[in-house]
């Protein structure tokens, strides 16, 4: 289990809120009403046209945003962007770069914290190879992870499969935020997944969790039942 401290565990549940219009996306907020408290705004929304609006509304009703639009270009780009979205009141920002880039995001997150991207969960080990990352998934996530803390960077994305090697291997503090959880069997396009307490048996902080809510015929209920497995992994590990 982390020792990051002081996590809400309501708000370990992130929704991702990937569809392609806010009045989709005020639908689902609505209806997943106080059972959902932190969501995960993307690239098809930002494409939107709603994007800050969204986040706005959602700050304004207390819950929090993470805005993960994976930034990549100029060091001092991604800084400038950086420093646009802390103004919004976000919480989280991924960056998906070199040493550089995090650098510049991290000096510019102001009181939002940066997620460094390690390997995307949609990637397998074969993916990587034919990138011509010479390297296993483990060690690329490893050494991603200890390079962003270095940085001034908060935590990392990644997989709840290389979770136990990042709280081996990396200061405590760490901010482990893991996609690809499928709390039943999986049949879509994330390779490297793990179910809820898998994941927080591993040792992430928060999981994020997109479509078995989203496309759930009561996306409420599917939350809920999300929360209570993370309430019950949470619970195990402070026994």
């Amino acid at each position: 289990m982390s020792t990051t401290p002081a996590i809400d565990d309501h708000e370990r549940l992130i929704f991702a809120l990937d569809v392609p219009d806010a009045e989709r996306a005020r639908a689902l907020i609505r209806a997943l009403g106080d059972h959902v408290s932190h969501y995960k705004l993307g690239l098809e929304l930002f494409l939107s046209g709603a994007y800050f609006e969204l986040a706005d509304e959602l700050n304004a009703a207390g819950k929090r945003v993470f805005a993960d639009l994976k930034l990549f270009d100029v060091p001092a780009t991604v800084g400038r962007a950086v420093a646009q979205l802390a103004r919004r009141g976000v919480d989280f920002i991924t960056v998906h770069g070199q040493d550089a880039m995090l650098a510049e995001a991290a000096a510019n997150k102001g009181a939002a914290r940066i997620l460094a991207v390690t390997a995307l969960t949609s990637l397998d080990q074969g993916d990587l190879d034919a990138l011509g990352f010479d390297c296993d998934v483990a060690d690329l996530v490893l050494s991603r992870a200890r390079r962003a803390l270095a940085l001034g960077c908060d935590g990392v994305v990644s997989s709840g499969l290389e979770a136990p090697a990042l709280r081996a291997g990396t200061d405590p503090a760490l901010v482990v935020v893991c996609p690809g959880i499928r709390p039943v069997a999986n049949t879509d396009d994330q390779k490297r997944t793990l179910g809820v307490a898998q994941a927080f048996a591993n040792g992430a902080d928060y999981i994020v969790v997109g479509r078995p809510i989203r496309d759930a015929e009561d996306p409420a209920a599917a939350a809920e039942a999300i929360q209570t497995q993370i309430r019950a992994a949470i619970g195990a590990d402070n026994q």
